[in-house]
């Protein structure tokens, strides 16, 4: 494998596309306007109504400001008494204004990342898409990361960037009135320029803010490449885990360092990117910002020194004109949590956008023809091929009456798996007819059992949604198919899929089919990891427990003797396939 391959693209073009923010929030809006509004609604004017507040009380402070230095000038102890009191006063009103914020701003962000999070697993889940995205080469890189982390960044980030700007832009608008106002006209070479105060700090903030965002531009594109980049290294050391055991066996530990290495390189590389990017950014925002308190006074010194301004005044025009400069720098302040969020709805967009354009190409609902008296499943001449019309599954005629178990043995590549899958409804025939029990009627044990987090009560009753079976029923099962070892385990939660050998996953599945009880159960090579005689025991059990239930078979090994009722061949020929009777 060579280190290109192990690169995340580079997506050089990656800038900010305001299409992206519009179908972000065409698709998250809509937590505003379903059966969440009223919730969402609540929120948002309670985290409103608090910014609001917050600001009057900040300029409120503005105003203290002026009283508190004109009656340190006038030497008024009286007043200044008051002052203090009143100073306490509006801390008071700051420090439960602030909890108000903390609360709804907090509680808006958890509960809009539910709705999110909901409705993106809702999205990738529906119609098997996880599996025909995947399977199809269609799925965007890491969507486990991009649901549990990419949602928490859209969300989160979103609504402080919202904070942010509502507090700058009422700011702004209350702090220029008091510039204009307090500040006054000012006279230069007999021209008088009314609210000068107001144009200064325009003009400054204008200027720095032009110059910051013209230096941090490139940060945007690289922000999203180190998180893709992160993404792709967190893949990397999921599969790790997900194979450690495989891995282990082989001693390729020093493999998947090499492995793990050359993806973090790519980290380090895309960091120290930001890293120059902040650098060049840092020049700007250290030399304009310690400047900031400092101008304002500058510009009043004039008016001060002829006594057109009062001291208190100046102090209140110096908070003022920061204000100003805080709100007018509000978006270059806020570049790179603006890149970052960006990434992410990019990212969580990526997934929804996935999700809809597999719609075209999923498989129909299956339209199965009537189904003759006595039987449970009929194939007459069913086949698949793929888009390019390569065949995946020759002509395959099969019938099985309702109690009967079948055994149909083949080769690799003769099309037992996707005859599985056509069974199981991910795949519609591309010929032939199906007549039998719809998908939901049939339950399908491939090879490799796959056990959820969770119990192992909960493991057993899998994919079943309701409550766990009775602890009596899943005892039974277990005795019934060999894991009576396990009874004191069922409500013990563990890594099952770890924990259970190849052979006690199979029997579990086995004991799932007891507990579900389908009318068609096709067992996909699911017992190969068992003996003849085990096998012939689960057999047994299943057809003794469930009398209606038919089994259909899938393996590559011939069937153990007396075992099933019929035993078939799959045999691939040249522009056929065919199920040849054999002895059983």
């Amino acid at each position: 494998m060579t280190t290109p391959s192990l690169t995340p693209p580079e997506q050089g073009g990656f800038h900010l596309d305001w299409r992206v923010a519009q179908r972000f929030a065409r698709f998250a809006g809509q937590y505003w306007t379903g059966s969440t509004a009223r919730q969402a609604w609540t929120l948002t004017l309670a985290l409103a109504c608090s910014l609001i507040l917050s600001t009057v009380v900040t300029v409120a402070m503005n105003q203290w400001n002026r009283w508190f230095f004109d009656a340190l000038e006038r030497r008024d102890v009286a007043g200044l008494k008051q002052a203090v009191l009143v100073f306490f006063a509006i801390v008071a009103a700051m420090a439960a204004i602030g909890v108000g914020i903390v609360i709804s701003r907090m509680t808006l962000q958890v509960r809009w990342r539910q709705w999110l999070v909901e409705h993106l697993i809702g999205k990738w889940l529906e119609r098997q898409k996880f599996y025909h995205l995947n399977a199809t080469g269609r799925e965007p890189p890491n969507p486990e990361y991009r649901i549990s982390d990419d949602t928490r960044w859209a969300t989160e980030v979103l609504v402080d960037l919202g904070i942010g700007l509502m507090t700058a832009v009422m700011g702004g608008i209350a702090f220029i009135t008091i510039l204009w106002s307090v500040g006054g006209s000012f006279g230069i070479g007999g021209v008088v320029v009314p609210g000068y105060m107001v144009w200064c700090a325009l003009a400054y903030g204008i200027a720095a803010s032009t110059l910051t965002a013209w230096v941090g531009r490139p940060l945007v594109g690289r922000v999203g490449q180190k998180n893709e980049a992160e993404g792709y290294f967190r893949f990397a050391m999921m599969r790790l885990r997900d194979n450690a055991e495989s891995i282990a066996l082989v001693h390729g530990a020093a493999a998947e360092q090499q492995v793990l290495r050359r993806f973090y390189d790519t980290v380090v590389g895309r960091w120290l990117a930001i890293v120059r990017s902040n650098a060049h950014l840092t020049w700007i925002t250290n030399a304009t910002g310690p400047m900031i308190p400092i101008v304002p006074l500058l510009f009043a010194a004039p008016k001060y020194l002829a006594g057109d301004l009062t001291l208190g005044q100046v102090t209140q025009l110096a908070a003022a004109f920061v204000q100003v400069q805080q709100a007018i720098s509000w978006i270059v302040d806020n570049y790179s949590r603006i890149a970052d969020w960006y990434a992410s709805a990019r990212r969580v967009m990526d997934i929804v956008d996935a999700s809809e354009a597999i719609e075209p190409h999923l498989p129909e609902k299956r339209r199965d023809t009537a189904l003759p008296k006595g039987l449970a499943l009929a194939l007459d001449h069913v086949t698949l091929h793929a888009a390019d019309g390569h065949p995946l599954l020759l002509p395959v005629t099969l019938a099985l009456q309702r109690g009967e178990a079948v055994h149909v043995a083949g080769p690799s590549n003769t099309g037992k798996s996707t005859l599985a899958r056509i069974l199981a409804g991910l795949a519609v025939p591309s010929g032939g007819q199906l007549a039998g029990v719809g998908p939901q009627s049939i339950l399908l044990l491939p090879q490799k059992s796959y056990l959820p987090l969770g119990t192992l009560a909960e493991a057993i009753a899998y994919p079943q949604t309701g409550p766990v079976p009775p602890a009596a029923d899943l005892l039974a099962v277990l005795q019934a198919v060999g894991l009576a070892s396990l009874a004191s385990r069922l409500s013990e939660t563990a890594r099952w899929d770890q924990v259970l050998s190849a052979g006690d996953r199979q029997r579990l599945a086995a004991a799932r089919a007891l507990i579900l009880r389908p009318d068609v159960l096709v067992i996909d090579d699911a017992l190969s990891a068992l003996d003849g005689g085990a096998q012939r025991m689960l057999i047994e059990r299943l057809r003794r427990e469930i009398p209606d239930l038919t089994i259909l078979s899938l393996g590559q090994r011939a069937a153990p003797a007396n075992t099933f009722d019929r035993v078939l061949e799959l045999t691939r020929l040249d522009h056929d396939a065919m199920l040849a009777r054999t002895s059983n």
